[in-house]
């Protein structure tokens, strides 16, 4: 049949009635070409009405009844029963159906209309011609729609999953044939190139997202796929072409390098000659995220070995061929095929895509039998030159188009290839748990189908090769945060991919043979022994490799490990000169230094190698040494060996077993490195590495304590290797975790107290008070560091610095040397008049109750020192006042007589303290004056009063008194408001 009519039952629910909707299905050559249901959903894919009614028409075919087209039962009536067909029919639906059967009459009836110029008459239920387009319906309106709804949201709510999810449909459409799978990609493009944030993003001079970077990588990568199906119509593909080249053409079309310029070769003649490769940067074509399947128009499959290649698992060269050099066979007779990489693995995925696994998996052999050729001739080139590279240090040959991170992710699509050749399909193994996490897939070795039954090889060993080989490639870092990020990005997915392979022992054999043929390949392996500057470092790769290779041959993980810490970009010397290279590499011109956008990622992944390392020899100190040595040589960031070093005390030291000395003392050298390293530089984390390393060592044990503090030169600055370094040796906490005897305990006090000494000669200011605290319990360092402060008080001191350590000596019981200290403070310190809050006034006020408690001498010898110092009238008289209230000496000093006299402000020295506090409010008074407002009238008198007291003290303190006020009478008369409240209060 062509036409399928019936109603679907939709059972009621809790919270619905039962609904029955009306559905119509139009198919032709087993494709649904056409549906309509009643209940009016919208979306991509058939409502659940459309599909349960196919699947009751393929289930149980007998119960739906076969009819006649009904062309061929209207022909069987006679004049009355077609009369009596329309009239019923029309009564049936007549407020539908009547307006279109009165239009009908009418034109039926007109001799000249449109429908009587035709012979016949339509019949849905009859079926299409021959020659009409067939293909499975797609509600065009709906794809739009949806794709506009996914982009509006901006990689919100999951829509970046929907896309992905469209994109998975596509693909499932070209594997199916069905070709809607270009028509539906068509309808997304549209919606893309729409995008309003696409201009926007332009106008700004921003990258796309992240996000949605991505999703038009996996566009281009598409169209690649559905312009390379090997069995499309010309004329479908010139469509496409003329298509690409509309979107390629637009300026809001996002560039494939997410930045502007690219000098990735094209993709049909990629094995460019040396020449050419250096064209300036501003003659490159424009290359859009289109550009490759643009050119991907002009691949075809005609090419008979290809098509040998594809079609047959048993095509080899004929025997005599064998012989000599052959493009198109190895020595063992088998295909070749010798497209620039990318390109060939392009038509991989293409024939993965459109359905054909078996031509997919043939031409993905072929393809590494000829990579596996290229290494073996690489191999034999750098034999020859390796004197002359390894004498250089250097190579400038590099590969400028990387496999991995490349726009048609060739490792990836080879490597997918062969191992879902392998796949063990479980039961259930589709059902995805809640959490979204599938289980890890599960392989099996397949033997490779070619003519000799013995290769021994297997479909999971080859990916695995193809992988190591793809990853292992010397290969330039590409210009550009996105391109850079692309490629960090594609080697965590392979890696992550190749976890999931259980390595037995045919894989670690394969694994074995190809670290061995990395490590030797030179310049064309990232791993050999000379790469360019600027060649993509392999720290990723080679922790996957040294965790695999670990457990089956140590000494092999450890080289290649150790191989792959440096990071050249870093290291100071660019190379220089060239090396004749063979013509599928491109030799890089030496003074191209891009940014390197991804540098501290990059940084971190060798500090994440250097940890897995250290993390595995824990306990062999040879191998341990050699680790040390390579991360003191290649990593050049002090936070990152500080991150090793906390790493490897962390491993050293288990909650539940005893330390590991070994691993504990490498934690230790990397800690004096990072000390070393960031002594003269600015470091935020400066103190907790200081107070890290202290830890450390206190683990180490005593020895390296005493290290430490003999050396602290070379690691602290005076006051970290006081105030933290030795202060936290002596506590008593590092005693008892050490648990010393006496003789360890005295040796580490003397190494405390002999860097006291230092630190205070260096840098006195910070260090005094440290220092005389740390040596405390013996008398003559006590002594010396004492000497030190008093030596620097006259130059390098502040006042604060030597008040803070006059108290600490008073507190201490020396309250000579604290006058000492606070007489030497004084001479320092300046208070202007109007500084009456100052934060050093506490101070003077102790030092002045200090002298006046050790006596009348003292206290002589400090007065001047105040006079001259403080000009604040405020304080002066709550020195004044707080002297005469008790008398002198009551600190008792042994050996001296106390007459326990209270002081007259008429005798010196509390004469000379009360002229100057008379002075001083005298001033202070005429400068208040100067600009004095309204509203501090009030407070201006209050402060008179506070003088009038001061002035009283003295014998003709009342009439010095009023003379002043006269005084202000006179000069300020202009100010009569205030001068009026002054005769009030003083009269």
């Amino acid at each position: 049949g062509f036409h399928l009519s019936g109603t679907v039952t939709e059972p009621a629910t809790a919270t619905e009635p039962e609904m029955t909707y009306k559905v119509a299905i139009s198919f032709d050559r087993c494709k649904i070409t056409s549906v309509t249901c009643g209940c009016g959903n919208k979306d991509i894919f058939y409502c659940a009405h459309v599909v349960a009614l196919s699947l009751y028409r393929i289930r149980k075919p007998d119960q739906v009844k076969l009819r006649l087209p009904i062309s061929e039962t209207l022909f069987q009536m006679n004049r009355d029963q077609l009369q009596k067909f329309v009239q019923y029919l029309i009564t049936a639906h007549h407020t539908e159906v009547l307006p279109t059967a009165q239009k009908l009459a009418d034109e039926i009836l007109s001799s000249n209309s449109e429908i009587n110029q035709v012979h016949g008459a339509p019949d849905p239920t009859a079926g299409a011609s021959i020659d009409d387009e067939n293909c499975w319906h797609l509600d065009e309106e709906q794809v739009r729609e949806q794709v506009k709804l996914f982009l509006s949201q901006g990689g919100y709510y999951g829509s970046g999953k929907q896309l992905n999810s469209m994109f998975a449909k596509v693909r499932e459409m070209l594997r199916m044939r069905d070709s809607n799978g270009a028509r539906m990609l068509t309808l997304i493009t549209e919606q893309f190139m729409a995008d309003p944030r696409l201009s926007l993003w332009r106008q700004q001079g921003t990258g796309i997202t992240e996000k949605c970077r991505q999703l038009w990588d996996e566009l281009g990568a598409l169209w690649v796929c559905v312009v390379l199906n090997p069995h499309c119509k010309l004329e479908e593909k010139s469509c496409w072409l003329r298509q690409l080249r509309k979107w390629g053409e637009m300026d809001v079309c996002p560039l494939e390098d997410g930045n502007y310029g690219n000098e990735l070769p094209n993709i049909t003649n990629a094995l460019t000659q040396s020449s050419g490769h250096n064209q300036d940067s501003l003659a490159r074509p424009r290359r859009t995220v289109f550009t490759r399947a643009i050119e991907g128009c002009d691949l075809h499959w005609q090419d008979s070995h290809l098509q040998r290649i594809i079609s047959s698992d048993f095509y080899v060269s004929p025997s005599y061929q064998r012989e000599g050099e052959s493009l198109l066979f190895n020595s063992q007779g088998q295909p070749l095929w010798l497209e620039h990489v990318p390109t060939a693995c392009a038509r991989v995925d293409a024939l993965r895509s459109h359905g054909y696994p078996r031509e997919a998996l043939r031409l993905t052999v072929a393809i590494i039998n000829t990579l596996r050729l290229q290494q073996q001739r690489q191999l034999e080139i750098y034999k020859h030159q390796k004197k002359e590279l390894l004498q250089r240090g250097a190579t400038t040959i590099t590969n400028l188009e990387g496999w991995v991170g490349h726009p048609l992710n060739p490792i990836g699509c080879l490597f997918l290839t062969l191992t879902e050749a392998c796949r063990l399909e479980e039961e259930n193994c589709l059902e995805i748990s809640d959490a979204g996490d599938s289980k890890p897939p599960v392989y099996q070795h397949v033997p490779v189908a070619t003519s000799s039954q013995d290769s021994g090889e297997s479909y999971l060993s080859l990916a695995l090769e193809v992988a190591l080989m793809g990853m292992g490639q010397q290969r330039v870092m590409p210009e550009g945060l996105y391109a850079q990020d692309k490629v960090c990005r594609n080697e965590e997915q392979i890696i992550a991919r190749l976890q999931d392979l259980e390595l037995d022992p045919v894989l670690v054999q394969t694994l074995r043979k190809q670290c061995i043929l990395l490590l030797e390949g030179g310049p064309f392996s990232g791993l050999g022994e000379v790469i360019h500057r600027e060649s993509v470092p392999m720290h990723t790769f080679a922790k996957y490799l040294f965790s695999a290779l670990l457990p089956h041959d140590a000494d092999l993980a450890y080289k290649l490990a150790l191989r792959a810490m440096r990071l050249p970009v870093l290291e100071t010397t660019a190379p220089s000169g060239d090396v004749t290279h063979p013509h599928h590499l491109v030799s890089v011109v030496p003074s191209r230094y891009p940014r390197w956008f991804t540098l501290g990622h990059l940084e971190s992944q060798q500090c994440e190698l250097a940890s897995t390392m250290l993390t595995a020899a824990k306990g062999d100190m040879l191998r341990l040494r050699t680790v040390l040595e390579a991360i003191q040589k290649n990593i050049h960031s002090s936070s990152l060996i500080f991150k090793l070093a906390q790493d490897a005390f962390k491993i050293a030291t288990p909650a539940d077993s005893n330390s590991d000395t070994t691993l504990l003392n490498v934690a230790l050298e990397l800690g004096l490195q990072v000390m070393r390293m960031t002594l003269s530089t600015l470091n935020w984390r400066r103190r907790e590495m200081v107070r890290w390393l202290v830890t450390c060592a206190t683990e180490v044990g005593v020895r390296a304590l005493v290290s430490i503090l003999q050396s602290w030169y070379s690691l602290f600055t005076p006051t970290e290797a006081t105030s933290i370094v030795a202060a936290t040796v002596m506590s008593h906490n590092t005693i008892l975790r050490l648990s010393l005897d006496y003789p360890q305990r005295e040796e580490l006090a003397s190494c405390a107290r002999t860097l006291a000494l230092q630190c205070a000669m260096k840098d006195p200011q910070n260090c005094a008070l440290s220092a005389l605290t740390l040596c405390e319990k013996d008398h003559i360092a006590f002594e010396t560091a004492y000497q030190i402060v008093i030596d620097a008080a006259s130059t390098g001191m502040t006042y604060t610095q030597l008040f803070t350590i006059a108290r600490y000596m008073e507190h201490r019981g020396y309250p000579l040397r604290a006058f000492k200290l606070a007489s030497l403070a004084m001479t320092h310190l300046n208070l202007a008049y109007n500084q009456d809050t100052h934060p050093a006034i506490n101070d003077v006020l102790w030092a002045c109750a200090l002298s006046h408690s050790l006596g009348k001498n003292e206290l002589a010898a400090i007065i001047p020192l105040v006079v001259k110092s403080v000009h604040c009238a405020t304080v002066l008289s709550d020195i004044l006042r707080r002297c005469t209230m008790t008398a002198p000496g009551l600190a008792g000093i042994p050996g001296r007589r106390n007459s326990g006299k209270l002081m007259s402000t008429d005798k010196a020295p509390l004469r000379q303290l009360l002229d100057a506090t008379i002075s001083a409010y005298i001033n202070t008074t005429h400068s208040r004056l100067t600009h004095i407002s309204p509203r501090h009238y009030g407070e201006f008198i209050e402060f008179l009063s506070k003088a009038r007291e001061t002035f009283l003290l003295a014998q003709d303190g009342h009439i010095q008194f009023a003379q002043f006020i006269d005084n202000l009478k006179q000069i300020y008369k202009g100010k009569k408001k205030l001068m009026l409240l002054v005769r009030e209060r003083f009269g």
